[in-house]
């Protein structure tokens, strides 16, 4: 019988995906992709630091190797981590950007910073020995600004210049090279934060917290049982609408869950409290709160600084 008109065109494209598939080379090249998507995923990946949040640890440029398997085997206090924006709530949170801050507290842990100084459980914190705070440059007539930053390695992206005198984040090592300098008159710390900011995490005024007097706070783990009230609402509310999806009203006085009475909530989700080394130049969590574990993609290690 006469092939029917065509025959031959509709199964042309058939034998040639054939032919493409049975190529060794081609196969060897969609399993090299398949791996590459599976480390990715699951093992390793890389990103840039874009920030100063994290001066003087690290610096914009800075290449970081994020370890995805510490989802698996667990986190420590002082790991830094690579996380998804946790503000971004619209849109799937997986496609949020991607942020490098350092644990400070886990689930579980209660937190406090008390004159700048970081407490964890009712003692002082082992602190990264990159950790940086604000202090005032003051310079000698005719000094330039610029030029005094670069010489120390200082990004100029991380001060405020003004005619006289920088105002930058310092390490201990930082200020003691400052001090040595001919355009340097004189370096000091800034003043600490005084008094309740309503910018700070919970945005209450019925917690007078700011960025160097915080809490104590209690950072909550999957199971916990939390009592809720009218003064502890803001900061909470967050982590039961946002993060685990409840819907929060009120009828009165009497606070609602989902429709139902809410007095007491029972945590779905392991958090953990995040800050950045350069302390007084850092959007973390005394800015938004907790940070859910399971928006952490992994642990980062600086492979390469920025030159």
């Amino acid at each position: 019988m006469d092939e029917e008109p065509g025959t031959a065109r509709i199964g042309q494209p058939r034998a040639v995906l054939i032919r493409i598939w049975r190529d060794q080379w081609f196969r060897a090249f969609l399993l090299a992709i398949g791996l590459l998507v599976a480390l990715n995923a699951f093992v390793l990946r890389l990103v840039t630091v874009r920030s100063t949040s994290m001066f003087a640890t690290l610096r914009p440029g800075d290449l970081l190797l994020v370890q995805r398997w510490a989802n698996w085997t667990g986190y420590a206090r002082g790991d830094m981590v690579v996380f998804r924006d946790p503000l971004k709530d619209r849109g799937p949170w997986w496609r949020s950007a991607l942020l490098v801050k350092r644990i400070a507290a886990l689930p579980g842990d209660t937190l406090e910073i008390r004159d700048g100084v970081l407490l964890v459980n009712g003692s002082q914190a082992e602190e990264p020995t990159g950790l940086a705070f604000s202090h005032l440059i003051r310079l000698r007539p005719n000094a330039d600004a610029l030029s005094v930053l670069r010489r120390h390695g200082i990004p100029t992206e991380t001060v405020m210049t003004g005619r006289s005198s920088i105002e930058a984040p310092l390490t201990s090592a930082l200020r003691d090279s400052l001090e040595s300098d001919r355009d340097v008159i004189s370096v000091a710390p800034m003043s600490l934060a005084k008094g309740g900011r309503m910018h700070i995490f919970p945005f209450s005024p019925r917690y007078a917290w700011n960025g160097d007097d915080f809490g104590p706070l209690m950072i909550p783990r999957r199971e916990d049982t939390l009592r809720i009230d009218a003064h502890n609402l803001p900061l909470y509310d967050r982590l039961i609408s946002i993060y685990e999806r409840h819907r929060l009203s009120n009828s009165g006085d009497q606070l609602l869950i989902d429709g139902l009475p809410l007095e007491r909530y029972r945590v779905e989700e392991d958090y953990c409290f995040v800050l950045g080394d350069s302390r007084h130049f850092s959007a973390d969590s005394r800015y938004w709160g907790f940070l859910p574990m399971n928006r952490i993609v992994g642990r980062a290690v600086a492979l390469h600084r920025a030159p």
